[in-house]
This record gives structure tokens, sequence and C-alpha cells, in this order.
């Protein structure tokens, strides 16, 4: 975690659902956890969310250490169920909901087109899909009677670059193509809906995941990765990810809808 400055207030007396906010064990800190706890920082009450209680609880207790507000709830953001009732929870303690961050995602055992299998990618785009559909269409009934909320859902660079992983690649493909359509079809209710895509990033997703997936060292992992970002040959952190999502969350953003918006330190420029 960084050091804590003051906290702020761009987020004051915002509820904010973050969903995928615990992480898998590590030596840095997760997107989701960093943008719970960022979020926490600028005077949102934070529903910390995830499939493993456990790490959400642990993302609270740091947010409440720094004399934050927020509170851990379990559910399966796969579930058309069980964001129904998250979201019916929240309302029942809150009465509103003005910020869904939605930041779950898998790409383990994908492949390129010639080798993928059925398993594989049945599983990947259905989680991908399913954990950004299904905690939005919770939320846009109440936001729709608010006339207002922001939405943030975390995509990839994937989505646009050229990768040899077709599987998670379409999935985030398809993340941006729902997240314009849900812009577009919500802007008159005032709800606006972005996309971030990350780049590279020294989180423990990317580097515990992939090095023991890979059987790569980790620092050599590390220092591959490093070399292919264009902005100080290094990678981006969690924080990175976090002020992008506080950005988009905040009044700064209130014309802002639509977007697809890479935190990559210029991996996708060269796209061009």
């Amino acid at each position: 975690m960084t050091s804590r400055g003051a906290m702020g207030s761009r987020l004051k007396d915002k509820i904010a659902i973050v969903i995928g906010a615990g992480q898998t064990p590590g030596d840095t800190i997760g997107n989701g956890r960093a943008t719970a706890i960022l979020f926490a920082r600028e005077g949102a009450h934070v529903i910390a969310v995830d499939r493993r209680l456990e790490s959400a609880q642990d993302t609270v207790k740091m947010i409440t250490d720094e004399g934050g507000r927020a509170v851990a709830a379990f559910a399966d953001a796969t579930s058309d169920e069980a964001c129904a009732s998250l979201v019916k929870d929240c309302l029942d303690q809150h009465g509103r909901i003005d910020v869904l961050h939605n930041n779950v995602g898998i790409g383990g055992a994908d492949a390129g087109p010639s080798h993928i299998e059925e398993e594989a990618w049945d599983h990947i785009l259905s989680v991908n899909l399913k954990s950004v559909i299904f905690p939005c269409k919770a939320v846009l009934p109440t936001m729709r009677a608010q006339e207002s909320g922001s939405i943030i859902n975390i995509s990839s660079i994937a989505a646009v670059c050229s990768v040899g992983i077709v599987a998670y690649k379409t999935s985030k493909a398809g993340i941006n193509a729902y997240t314009q359509s849900l812009a577009i079809g919500n802007a008159k209710y005032g709800i606006r809906a972005n996309v971030i895509m990350p780049g590279l990033m020294e989180t423990p997703m990317a580097i515990e995941g992939i090095s023991a997936g890979l059987g790569v060292d980790k620092d050599e992992l590390i220092r591959r990765r490093n070399a292919q970002v264009p902005l100080r040959r290094k990678m981006g952190t969690a924080w990175d990810i976090a002020q992008a999502a506080l950005f988009l969350a905040s009044d700064d953003a209130s014309f802002i809808t639509g977007i697809a918006l890479p935190v990559d330190g210029g991996q996708t420029a060269r796209i061009g």
C-alpha cells in the first residue's frame, strides 16, 4: 500500500460498490483492492465485494484502519441472482448506489485460435462477461430512478492489441462493446458508463499468477514485462488503475461516457 496522505472529498458520501475488491496473494496490491482503498480515501462508503469473503474483509480492514468507511460482502458476480441480492442489501442499508466498479476477470488455460479448448473458451467468456453484465443489470433500475450513477468496467488493452490468447481477448473486446451500448442506452437517465483498459501491470494476479502458470521466475517475468512498456520501461501498478477509476467515478468526469481509456504506459499507441 502507498502511504496515506490527507483524505480527499472527490467521492464524499458516495455509495460505491467495488466488485472484486479482494485479491490473490502476492508481493503487491491488486487493482480492485487499490480502487476500494482510494475510493474510501476520497470519502466514499465502499461495499467491498468478492467471492473470497476473507480477502474482501482484509480490504475493509485496510480502509477502516485509515479511518475510512467500508463493509465486506460475499457475492458471485457471475450469478444474476447473487448480484440482484447484493444490490438489494446495499439499498436496504444505504438507500442509493452512486458508483459500480467491476473488476473481475480470468485468463487461465487460454490459447491461440488453433489450440483453444471448448471448456476454456466457455469458462473465460462466461466469467469475464457475466461478471460485468449481471452487476450492471442489477444496479440499472436504481441508477435510472436516481437519474445518476457512474459505472466503470475493467477491460484490457488485449481487446485492441495483438495477443495470442483468443478467449481473453474476445471477452475483453466484448466488455468494451457492452459498455458502449450501456453508455448510450442509459445516457438519458444521467448514468455514465466507461471502460478502463489496463496494460501490463505489476499486480499479484499478473505476476504471481503468470509466474506460477508458466513456470517462470518472478524477477525474470517482471524484467520481460517491463521491457515491453514504452513509458520508462516499467509496468504500471494497481494505483494507476485506481486513479483512473477515481477520475471516472467522480464529478470531474461528469461529461464523459462511453469511452475506453487505456492505462498502459503507451502500449496501445503502437497500434497507429
